[in-house]
């Protein structure tokens, strides 16, 4: 049997490039589904295009944020194509799904938008024999706040207006305070339409640290996966969210920059600096450089400043940590869980990332977690 190489460019594309073939000795079978057929040797080494998937076979169950479904669906599809016998499942359903179902022992890894708590880390004790969970960094990104107000293409709020919007506090868009903030702008008299998420998300979490951060006498609440400002309509994931602002009218909703997409337009957040900041991978990456691994041992948990004043560092940005065991991780899905996750964190894998509305981790803490990865039992 033979695999095409693919080169680079062709990878973080998520298409195969046909630059010759290696011959490879016990091969998977040919059902590009990925999933195991029983066909070949499953503990051979098959290296394409950098995916190491020794001894990688059966299916991978994971769940959690749906801020990295769009990665997530990108590296799937470049990992099936070079690991014939191992299946990757995983579930959007939110970051504090992810976890839970994590800590039931149901997935072999979760992906959840916010580092794990002290308790979650003692109730993860039960399930990682003799071992614990450990967060492993691994996309980055800006969380876009979309709006959808006809006749306004470019629209500035900072986060004490932002924190007013979503409290319900600011209820029309062509309010003072914005208009103070968009001089230039014909705001309509229309109705804001703030829709926040339902389930219990990372993204949430992180948008409400920012606000609570940047703005505290605006934002009474404490921050976490659930939301606890007044009124407001929601939905389910990111793509929810995003849903309801491409099709209604004065909507305004926070997700990540991936998902604003089709027309879905963007604000500009002012912060200390002298310019408002646009959502982009380059603002968002800006600020990232600037987090701190506060996590202990090999767990590599991150601190964020939602307050940057340097000039283009967006200050609305999230870290998507894939959450495993350091030991006690079970033996059959062992292999296919490194293999998966060092795909993840490869150069390859991390290249990726920006082409799919992503930040990738900066050298210094990706380096950390592939070491950490190698290190899992």
């Amino acid at each position: 049997m033979k695999l095409q190489r693919k080169n680079r460019r062709a990878l973080a594309l998520g298409a195969l490039a046909v630059s010759g073939a290696l011959a490879l000795t016990a091969c998977g079978s040919d059902d590009t589904s990925g999933g195991s057929s029983g066909a070949g040797d499953s503990s051979a080494t098959a290296q394409a295009g950098n995916i190491d998937c020794t001894d990688a076979s059966g299916q991978l169950q994971a769940s959690g944020s749906s801020a990295q479904k769009n990665a997530i669906d990108a590296w799937v599809k470049n990992y099936a194509a070079a690991c014939k016998d191992a299946q990757i499942n995983y579930r959007p359903d939110g970051s504090g799904a992810g976890i839970t179902a994590f800590l039931q022992g149901q997935t072999a890894f979760a992906g959840s938008d916010s580092a794990l708590k002290p308790e979650e880390i003692e109730d993860s004790k039960k399930v990682c024999t003799d071992g614990q969970a450990i967060d492993l960094p691994m996309v980055g990104g800006p969380i876009a706040v979309g709006f959808n107000v006809p006749g306004v293409d470019t629209l500035v709020l900072d986060a004490a207006t932002l924190s007013e919007i979503f409290d319900s506090k600011i209820t029309n868009w062509n309010d003072e305070k914005i208009a103070k903030l968009n001089p230039d702008a014909k705001l309509p008299d229309l109705k804001i339409q703030a829709f926040h998420r339902s389930d219990e998300s990372g993204t949430t979490d992180n948008f409400t640290k920012y606000l609570k951060a940047a703005a505290p006498d605006a934002w009474p609440y404490e921050p976490g996966k659930s939301w606890e400002a007044k009124g407001g309509q929601s939905a389910q994931g990111s793509s929810g969210v995003a849903q309801q602002v491409k099709q209604t009218s004065g909507a305004i909703s926070y997700f990540e920059l991936s998902y604003a997409k089709d027309g879905i337009t963007t604000v500009d957040v002012k912060t200390e600096a002298a310019e408002p900041v646009k959502a982009t991978i380059e603002n968002a990456t800006a600020a990232i450089g600037a987090a701190k691994v506060v996590g202990t041992g090999k767990d590599l948990a991150l601190e964020l400043d939602y307050t940057p004043d340097a000039e283009g560092a967006y200050p609305l940005v999230l870290v998507t940590y894939e959450i495993a065991c350091d030991k006690g991780n079970k033996a059959e899905t062992l292999p296919a869980t490194k293999s998966f996750l060092n795909y993840m964190a490869s150069e390859d894998g991390q290249g990726l990332l920006a082409d799919a509305g992503y930040a990738p981790m900066p050298e210094d803490i990706i380096t950390k977690v592939r070491e950490t990865i190698t290190s899992l039992s």
